[in-house]
C-alpha cells in the first residue's frame, strides 16, 4: 500500500477524492445518501481554495493494477494558543473490501507525518460519538478525546 497526497489538479486524483467521499456518503456514518451532484461538482474546487489536504491510499497489486482504497481529507487550520498550524482530519474513508487491514492506520500515519513536516502542533478530528470503530482506530493511533472533552457543535446556514 502506497499512500500519497493528492494533487487537485490531477483528473486521476480528483476522480479518487470524488468516488470516495460519496462511498463514505453512502456509508452508515454518513448521511446514507450519495453525495449530491451539486457538493460533487463544486468540491474539488472548495478544496483548492480551503487549502485541502488530500492523501490517497492505493492498493498496488503486484500483478500491477493499483487502485484508490482510502481517502483522508484534511483542512489545515491554526492554534491560536500555540502560534502554530494544524491539521484537521475532517473525513477519513477506506473502501469496504479493505476495511479492517491498516489503511486507515496508514492514512493517520502519513497524515502525522505531513504534519510534523509543516511544523503543526497537532492533528485534530472530530468522529461521531457511536461509531466505535472508528473511535476504537483512533484511539490504537495515539487519539484520546481532549481534557476537558471539546464538543463538535454546529449551525447550518441555509
Amino acid at each position: 500500500m502506497t499512500v500519497i497526497i493528492a494533487d487537485l489538479d490531477a483528473p486521476l486524483h480528483q476522480h479518487a477524492i470524488l468516488r470516495l467521499l460519496d462511498m463514505y456518503c453512502r456509508d452508515e456514518f454518513g448521511s446514507g445518501k450519495p453525495l449530491p451532484k451539486e457538493t460533487s461538482g463544486k468540491l474539488i474546487a472548495g478544496l483548492k481554495e480551503a487549502r485541502g489536504i488530500c492523501f490517497l491510499a492505493r492498493d498496488d497489486d503486484p500483478a500491477g493494477a493499483s487502485e484508490f482504497i482510502g481517502l483522508a481529507l484534511c483542512l489545515p487550520s491554526f492554534s491560536s494558543f500555540q502560534a502554530r498550524p494544524i491539521i484537521n482530519i475532517h473525513d477519513i474513508a477506506v473502501s469496504p473490501g479493505h476495511r479492517g487491514k491498516g489503511v486507515g492506520q496508514t492514512l493517520l500515519a502519513a497524515v502525522e507525518v505531513e504534519a510534523r513536516r509543516r511544523g503543526c502542533c497537532k492533528v485534530t478530528l472530530e468522529v461521531r460519538e457511536d461509531n466505535e470503530i472508528a473511535k476504537a482506530s483512533y484511539l490504537r493511533a495515539g487519539f484520546t478525546p481532549t481534557e476537558p472533552q471539546t464538543l463538535f457543535w454546529g449551525r447550518e446556514l441555509n
